[in-house]
């Protein structure tokens, strides 16, 4: 039966690349590697790959009985079986889910950063603890059995991820000795992918739910929501599920969508974050019920409409309506205190390329500016009641309200995200 590797066996993966597996059909397995959670190992092995995955919409609560994974590794027990398992004769596919923070890029994000202790661990030919390590030496391992082509694919949140990966594995590869970059090109290949789907984490309130809509034990159930997108550059060393049945997309080009989801999603999801907190809202499904912030969130749309490439102008009016959709289940309880971490450096990619791109070509983007503005008062509004900004810049931000007056602090601000005076039409 041919066969999928997957390195980072948790909700998400569980919630999407497994369930467009199971969908999809055609007999392919799945061998999950947990990297280091032991309790989610013994509850999978405990029902033999099985659990529910609880999906849910306007309509309600659905289960799904998914039952792909029929082994189930800790790589942290023992990260050799992880690596031998790529001479499997079968496998044709290895997926990822193991965050940004698992690839170890450089401050460039154009390479591996061998000084990080992790890497430089692995390096030293310790037992392997990074993801990128046990892909090298499996890898390797692989070209040593004459095993047929592999296909790599990343589905970690982060833009060009496969293009990443590849330099991230050629650089530890190189560095380890185990191969020189031109000897895997022929028989790899690594697609950059976009993929969304809502996965929160698993509670016990979850798992009380899912049991009570089936009737049976669920330890290790997952909920998420209806909406799921898998955008996945055709690039395939070899064989692959007809995940396309299953919803997933294959495209040429990754990238026009990762800038759809940048600028409609996200955008949308900062703008009810920062405008939504302020009225007194919680969560996302509150923001959008609110039809003052209902329409300034299609006036964002607006604006990030006349940014986005040509080629996927037409999947828009889709789009827009889809995510009000997922927007407006209040059971997701979507927190905007959460969403609204790190705005000084979200805002860099999610608003600011509107107004920049909308400025340049002469039109104004007053959606994307009330969103920016709406940034400013709630880390004002922060700093006047004397919260903590919870920021990854929080010491820079808290310095510029403290010492600059309300005009001069809105300039410091507007710059720091990368706007300047004559960035607005």
């Amino acid at each position: 039966m041919p066969r999928i590797l997957h390195l980072g066996l948790g909700n998400f993966h569980r919630a999407h690349q497994a369930a467009y597996t199971a969908n999809a059909g055609g007999g392919w397995n799945i061998t999950g590697v947990a990297m280091r959670n032991r309790r989610l190992r013994d509850q999978m092995q405990a029902t033999d790959g099985h659990y529910g995955l609880g999906i849910r919409s306007v309509d309600g609560l659905n289960v799904q009985d998914i039952s792909v994974h029929d082994r189930v590794l800790l790589a942290s027990e023992d990260p050799q079986l992880v690596i031998d398992g790529f001479a499997d004769l079968d496998l044709h596919i290895v997926t990822m889910t193991v965050t940004e923070k698992g690839y170890f890029l450089n401050a460039a994000g154009t390479g591996l950063n061998l000084s990080a202790p992790e890497i430089a661990a692995d390096l030293e030919g310790r037992p392997a603890k990074t993801a990128v390590c046990m892909l090298a030496k499996g890898l390797a391992k692989r070209a040593q059995a004459g095993a047929q082509p592999l296909t790599i694919i990343s589905c970690d949140n982060l833009s060009g991820n496969g293009t990443k990966l590849h330099r991230a594995v050629v650089d530890f590869g190189t560095a380890a000795g185990l191969f020189d970059a031109p000897d895997i090109a022929p028989w790899t290949s690594f697609p950059n992918t976009m993929v969304d789907r809502i996965t929160p984490a698993t509670t016990p309130d979850v798992v009380a739910e899912i049991e009570g809509h089936t009737g049976t034990h669920a330890p290790n159930a997952v909920l998420t929501e209806e909406f799921s997108e898998w955008i996945i550059e055709d690039d395939f060393a070899g064989p692959h599920p007809d995940w396309q049945t299953a919803g997933a997309e294959f495209v040429k080009d990754v990238e026009p969508y990762e800038l759809r989801k940048l600028r409609f999603l996200n955008a949308a999801h900062s703008y009810l974050a920062y405008a939504g907190s302020i009225k007194g809202h919680t969560y996302v499904h509150e923001a959008i019920e609110d039809p003052e912030l209902r329409q300034g969130v299609e006036r964002l749309w607006d604006d990030a409409a006349a940014t986005v490439p040509v080629e996927i102008e037409a999947t828009l009016t889709d789009y827009r309506a889809a995510l009000i959709n997922r927007f407006s289940v209040p059971e997701m309880r979507h927190e905007l205190a959460q969403i609204a971490m790190d705005g000084s450096l979200k805002l860099t990619e999610r608003i600011v390329p509107i107004i920049l791109a909308n400025c340049q070509a002469g039109r104004p983007s007053p959606g994307a500016e009330a969103a920016f503005d709406a940034w400013v008062r709630y880390v004002k509004d922060a700093s006047a009641k004397g919260d903590a900004i919870a920021d990854a810049q929080a010491d820079r931000l808290q310095y510029l309200l403290e010492e600059l007056d309300s005009s001069t602090a809105n300039e410091a601000l507007a710059d720091l995200v990368g706007l300047s005076d004559g960035d607005r039409a």
